[in-house]
């Protein structure tokens, strides 16, 4: 199993002083409508893991809303805090919250680049990649000596597998001035494309040269990702587990949670997830444990999804846009390889991280569908992906399976 990658910069970048936060799921607008200007919908948690309390969500007319409004300055910093905390708690309405604090600047051609580039943040977390492509070309245009935009530049090819194009925009973050970020884009880049013994060596390198604990713990879920990708299993579970003592990231977590899964190790899976928030991705990963342990409260896990797709409808979202949970739950929760595929078909149009080639080879092999499986292989070969736990996917299935 993979993690569910948030198309989120590390968290390090949110500690580098220049550079932000970045990078799980999406939230359209509500289809809801207020019968009155100071009707609250909706109250946001107070407490969250990532930061101090926060306040109620204020209605749009409450004048304690207007100095972000008039302060481009404040609203970098609310924007900024609302999408640490979306990324760290998995809670999507703070997309929402960041858009609002934006608002007066939202696709303006002359909006600030780091507002413009945080826009892009905001819709790279909804899973509007496209629309975040286009902001950032126009913000780079007007600012190229912006690193941040160009590390989200480059994960967004990556995650498209365009590496050849990932790899430019990670030239133009060393040009930037931002040397150590622009060598871990690189290797990150270079793993996905095969290069693993350099990506570990570079990795490793840098390590070396950083005690700062969201750096260290960061660079180690790379590393972590890259040993994955070969095929090292142990040395990867325990960068996993190192970078987590380093500093606690739920993105982290839900990876090395699914390399325990992969491997056998479904309690101590269940140990990983006990603490996080209740992503859609922690309560998939957490049913498919309980139903693998035959555990009968998975079914109410499987519920608790069904009840988020239509809230997404009722909220006026695209289910479609989360074609990849939708292909995992039909995958891992309800067995069914025919629905798998189509969802994880759909959803390869959006994005191409490895999860998302994983989810499609698996689900052609549980389908019993070899001229897919192939198709699949031969994209994965195309776009440059060189990862171990593809090729394994790419066989037949156990004779147990099929």
């Amino acid at each position: 199993m993979f993690a569910i990658k948030p198309s989120l910069l590390p968290k390090a970048l949110a500690l580098a002083g220049l550079l932000a936060a970045v990078q799980l799921t999406c939230l359209a607008a509500t289809a809801l409508q207020p019968l009155r200007d100071d009707e609250v919908l909706e109250v946001l948690p107070a407490v969250t893991r990532s930061r101090p309390a926060l306040p109620p969500v204020r209605p749009a007319s409450v004048p304690a809303a207007e100095p972000v409004a008039r302060n481009p300055a404040a609203a970098l910093t609310q924007a900024r805090e609302d999408i640490s905390v979306a990324r760290q708690t998995g809670d999507t309405r703070y997309w929402g919250r960041a858009q609002a604090a934006l608002a007066p600047w939202w696709d303006r051609p002359d909006a600030p680049a780091d507002l413009a580039v945080l826009q892009a943040t905001v819709q790279q977390g909804r899973h509007e990649f496209a629309a975040s492509r286009t902001v950032l070309a126009a913000a780079l245009a007007r600012a190229p000596g912006h690193a941040q935009g160009w590390l989200n530049l480059a994960s967004l090819e990556r995650l498209s597998a365009r590496y050849p194009e990932a790899l430019a925009a990670c030239d133009a973050v060393a040009r930037a001035g931002q040397a150590l970020y622009a060598q871990a884009c690189r290797l990150e880049t270079e793993s996905l494309q095969g290069q693993h013994p350099k990506a570990a060596q570079g990795l490793d390198a840098l390590l070396r040269q950083t005690q700062d604990a969201g750096q260290r713990s960061w660079l180690l879920s790379l590393l972590a990702e890259s040993l994955e990708r070969a095929g090292r299993d142990a040395p990867a579970a325990d960068a996993y587990a190192r970078s987590l003592t380093a500093a606690p990231d739920l993105y982290t977590a839900i990876a090395y949670s699914d390399l325990l899964l992969r491997t056998g190790k479904t309690r101590q899976a269940l140990q990983v997830l006990a603490p996080l928030p209740e992503t859609d991705a922690v309560v998939l990963r957490r049913a498919a444990a309980w139903k693998r342990l035959g555990d009968a409260r998975w079914k109410n896990e499987r519920q608790m999804l069904g009840e988020r797709v239509e809230e997404l409808r009722r909220r006026g979202d695209d289910p479609a846009l989360h074609g990849r949970e939708l292909a995992l739950t039909a995958l891992w929760l309800d067995e069914d390889g025919a629905r798998a595929l189509q969802a994880a078909n759909s959803n390869l149009l959006l994005q191409r991280e490895p999860i998302d080639w994983w989810v499609a080879l698996q689900s052609a092999r549980l389908a019993g569908n070899g001229a897919a499986q192939a198709d699949i292989s031969q994209a994965i070969a195309a776009a440059g992906l060189r990862d171990a736990r593809l090729a394994a996917a790419s066989g037949p299935a156990p004779k147990a399976a099929q």
